[in-house]
């Protein structure tokens, strides 16, 4: 697969890069769907046992690309929530590298991979109340748990930028890593679990997520329909408009 996302398979690891560096890897609707596909691919092929998802030295993701999604229609049958039902469904281990900024999904998808390898100057962000919309990805579920109430709530509520060791003392983060080893850490730990036994680690990963699985599934759904709502509200359509002008919205009269 190639574009701006890049996939490949070696050593039993496949791995998926964002590569859109001149739009700091936001997510367009075409790059969701080749998410998707190699999250599928890598699912099916026997011959990978691990998958590991970056950016790049310099970024993670920037989050949506915010004139892309306007142009969008929104529904369940968004590229957007194609990721969501594959990514936590995948029965291998998932492994994620985080430099730079991880905005919105950047870090909402964080909360469904097994382990996270973060650079020391990675920034995350959940701004959607800000946007005047929802969390999404079963992360008003999945926070709360990993993090507590109140960790949760300043970090859903107030949508501010925090940094990698904020991430780590909230459970987003397996391990805080120099800028330089950060490829090196996350590989080093997949080609790890790619030599352990396949189906132990199958198996052990499906007990401990299968008691919440239906619970996450039925957030996620509700979520997305909020979210959907919300897209068309007068507060996100104030926030949007704001971002797109890079101007500070104003929700007084609301």
């Amino acid at each position: 697969m190639s574009g701006n996302v890049i996939a490949t398979t070696a050593g039993r690891v496949a791995r998926i890069a964002l590569a859109r560096p001149e739009k700091k890897n936001a997510l367009t609707g075409e790059m969701y769907a080749q998410l998707t596909a190699a999250l599928l691919a890598a699912g099916r092929d026997p011959q990978v046992r691990v998958v590991l998802l970056q950016g790049s030295r310099e970024c993670f993701t920037a989050g949506n690309d915010v004139s892309d999604f306007l142009k969008r229609e929104p529904g369940e049958a968004s590229p957007v929530f194609g990721l969501f039902q594959v990514l936590p469904a995948l029965e291998k281990p998932v492994v994620a590298a985080v430099a730079g900024p991880a905005v919105g999904i950047g870090t909402t998808l964080l909360l469904h991979c097994d382990l996270v390898f973060a650079a020391a100057d990675a920034r995350l962000q959940l701004p959607f109340v800000p946007l005047g919309i929802v969390p999404e990805f079963g992360s008003t579920l999945l926070l709360p748990r990993l993090s507590g109430y109140q960790r949760a709530a300043k970090l859903l509520l107030l949508g501010q930028p925090f940094t990698a060791q904020e991430a780590f003392e909230a459970g987003i983060v397996t391990e805080v890593v120099s800028k330089e080893t950060l490829f090196e850490k996350a590989e080093a730990a997949a080609a790890m679990l790619a030599a352990l036994p396949p189906e132990s680690l199958k198996l052990t990963k499906r007990l401990m997520k299968q008691g919440s699985a239906k619970e996450l599934e039925a957030r996620i759904a509700e979520e997305g329909r909020m979210l959907i709502e919300r897209l068309a509200s007068p507060e996100a359509k104030e926030a949007m408009s704001a971002f797109l002008e890079k101007r500070k919205a104003d929700f007084s009269r609301f």
